[in-house]
């Protein structure tokens, strides 16, 4: 075999000894329902080679669980929090421990968190990714590893629906409830899919229904919304979509302090603050929960079984 002691993998001991992967697996991870016999083989060939990888090291040595790393962007953003919250359990049910780290959307602070993931022996890691990120900074993680909102080629990717959430939006306020003068409150361009993308899909459903676009564009924040409400006003809208639940939080305390209430909002998200604070605010849902159950159980399958990889889109549906 052409491959160093240090490098061999779960495959290359399954090789070897003559069995199946998931029959190693189960060996290094004390399952007493292996034979004594397919056992003895098993861990004769792991002495021999020194096989010590992160998962098998801390199961033969009798101590820590398994760990999976989530690397969010922030702590504070609502939407990570909603997909990690779903996560947990899955993990925790499965036997492992997880590990939560915040980038703050730096790519660097990505590459160091997942060096000193690999450092601790983590079995496998939940990046959120961002603009800016690119594939290149996973390749060590590229067969354990989920990658929510942006699809990376060759990895396991949750993404939402940017651009179908914002036609469901506007179809709503334009065909349902006849609105012709609709505002647009996002982020800017820079931010490729909740930038770029969703601030693209209204310029292009207004193009498409001639409307007169009144957008304007900056922050991921509470203040951006609230900030730049009186620049989407000027143009007199009877609806104004927002490109997230931050940003409708912002504009709806804009509104009810200048005491504004015939205009609607559309919010891109969902969030329990938006919908007690502002209970007529309209909600396009992305589906974070559903982005959170999707990446756990991806990543496990991934885990357990060579597995190929593949995008899912998250459907969004509108609740009122």
């Amino acid at each position: 075999m052409s491959k160093s002691l240090t490098n061999l993998t779960i495959k290359d001991i399954a090789k070897l000894s003559g069995v199946s992967k998931s029959t190693v697996s189960r060996v290094i991870n004390h399952d007493p329902m292996v034979k004594e016999s397919t056992r003895n083989k098993v861990m004769a060939i792991i002495e021999q080679y020194q096989f010590t990888p992160s998962k098998s090291a801390r199961a033969m040595r009798g101590y820590g669980n398994k760990v999976i790393g989530i690397i969010v962007t922030r702590l504070d953003s609502i939407s990570e929090n909603h997909a990690v919250r779903s996560m947990l359990p899955i993990f925790y049910a499965n036997g492992y421990d997880p590990i939560i780290i915040e980038s703050q959307f730096s790519a660097p602070k990505v590459e160091e968190h997942l060096r000193m993931l690999k450092e601790k022996q983590a079995d496998g890691v939940v990046v959120f990714a961002f603009t800016g990120l690119e594939s290149s900074r996973l390749a060590f993680w590229r067969n354990k590893c989920v990658v929510i909102a942006r699809p990376f080629p060759d990895y396991s990717c949750i993404c939402y629906d940017d651009v179908g959430a914002v036609n469901k939006a506007l179809t709503y306020l334009y065909q349902k409830e006849k609105h012709k003068k609709i505002g647009y409150i996002g982020i800017t361009k820079q931010d490729q899919t909740t930038g770029e993308l969703r601030y693209q899909a209204y310029t292009d459903f207004c193009h498409t229904h001639k409307i007169k676009p009144n957008a304007v564009l900056g922050k991921l924040s509470f203040y951006s919304g609230y900030e730049l409400a009186e620049s989407v006003l000027l143009d007199s809208p009877t609806a104004i979509v927002c490109a997230t639940d931050s940003i409708a939080l912002g504009l709806n305390k804009y509104l009810s302090e200048k005491n504004i209430n015939n205009i609607v909002v559309i919010s891109i998200g969902n969030s329990d603050l938006l919908n007690f604070l502002f209970t007529k605010t309209i909600i396009v849902d992305l589906g974070f929960d559903k982005a959170g159950t999707y990446a756990a159980n991806e990543l496990l399958q991934t885990l357990q079984s060579e597995v190929k990889a593949k995008i899912i889109t998250v459907p969004s549906q509108i609740v009122n």
